[in-house]
């Protein structure tokens, strides 16, 4: 817990400074940007280093100030919650979809790149389906979800749950 409180001790006076930013940066739907996206709680995605920053994909600006934000990992990992892409030379990025949040400009601190337009078009895609359309598996490592489909399985649940409440 201790090393906890000076992580976001830490990351509070990095926010301050961040605050003052004045200068504008250009960006487009599709850029790929290092952001200080903070020391975060619980589940939130926390960025690294000294900055606390991390490589975030800019899926929908907003205003000049403001943007629809995914954190990326190159951490592989499958399931409705991610998504794989390359969009540097031998690398394999992972947007973190469930990770999607708003974001302030002001987090810019460098550009490293751009999705292409397909990989972007798909991942839209996977992040409606993530929000609005209840298909969603946390992991498809071997062992740790039903070979069932997961719109299924949350049919199949939601129904004995009701049976349950009937009896």
């Amino acid at each position: 817990m201790y090393d906890k409180s000076l992580k976001l001790n830490s990351w509070n006076d990095v926010k301050i400074n961040t605050q003052k930013i004045d200068k504008k940066v250009y960006f487009k739907e599709r850029d790929i940007f290092w952001l200080k996206i903070g020391e975060n709680i619980g589940f939130e995605q926390n960025g690294k280093g000294d900055k606390f920053q991390r490589p975030v994909l800019v899926v929908k600006r907003y205003t000049n100030d403001m943007f629809l934000g995914i954190p990326l990992s190159t951490t592989l990992r499958e399931g409705s919650f991610y998504f794989q892409f390359s969009f540097l030379e031998d690398k394999i990025s992972t947007a973190l979809l469930v990770q999607h949040k708003l974001f302030s400009s002001k987090r810019f601190i460098k550009k490293i790149g751009k999705i292409n337009e397909n990989d972007f078009r798909k991942l839209k895609i996977k992040l409606h389906n993530l929000i609005f359309e209840e298909d969603f598996c946390p992991s498809k490592k071997e062992g740790t979800i039903p070979k069932e489909n997961c719109i299924d399985i949350i049919a199949e649940n939601s129904l004995k749950s009701k049976e349950m409440k009937n009896d």
